[in-house]
């Protein structure tokens, strides 16, 4: 029973660093990646479809990403997308190919980028925090129950506090880099 709450909550911890990687990745540092643009949707037939699932996304240069769509006829929908995305990114096409170049992050753009980073990891650190709180809930009601014992209630929660730890030490890890990444020019 205690195994089960304890891998649950390595699971859920798991997830929550896997999701504040992806926020990350939202998050647009000087050089070009493609996964810059893995939150547009495109409108594709009327449903909205991921940019990459109608598009090849390659990286020209350090600062240019290049967009060439699978079907000529999405090239005007695609330019639309980037535009209305919140990544302040303007494409411009030549041709069937739209190219993306990255503006110059300024120091004021590179400290709001940090505060978002810095944001999203805090989110991830209550998200950790409270699966915690829900694991040391459950041993409590096992206690309750006396389906456990106290010394193994205590043993049970020292080990979910190392697992709280480590997470939060990785989500503090990743923050460090994200903030290096977004201070080199």
């Amino acid at each position: 029973m205690i195994e089960d709450i304890k891998k649950d909550a390595a699971e859920r911890m798991g997830k929550s660093v896997d999701v504040l990687g992806q926020n990350f990745n939202k998050i647009r540092t000087g050089r070009a990646h493609p996964s810059l643009l893995d939150s547009i949707k495109v409108d594709y037939y009327g449903s909205d479809t991921p940019l990459s699932q109608v598009a090849n996304i390659n990286v020209e240069d350090a600062r240019t990403l290049s967009v060439i769509p699978w079907e000529k006829s999405m090239v005007p929908a695609i330019e639309k997308a980037i535009m209305k995305s919140d990544l302040g990114l303007n494409p411009s096409t030549a041709g069937a190919n739209i190219r993306i170049p990255m503006p110059m992050l300024t120091e004021e753009t590179r400290k709001g980028y940090i505060k978002q980073a810095r944001n999203e990891a805090e989110n991830a650190r209550v998200s950790v925090r409270n699966i915690r709180r829900d694991a040391l809930g459950d041993f409590k009601d096992l206690l309750k129950e006396k389906e456990i014992s106290e010394d193994e209630e205590r043993r049970a929660a020292d080990d979910i506090q190392k697992l709280t730890d480590k997470y939060i030490a990785e989500i503090d890890r990743e923050l460090a880099e994200k903030e290096k990444d977004l201070m080199e020019i």
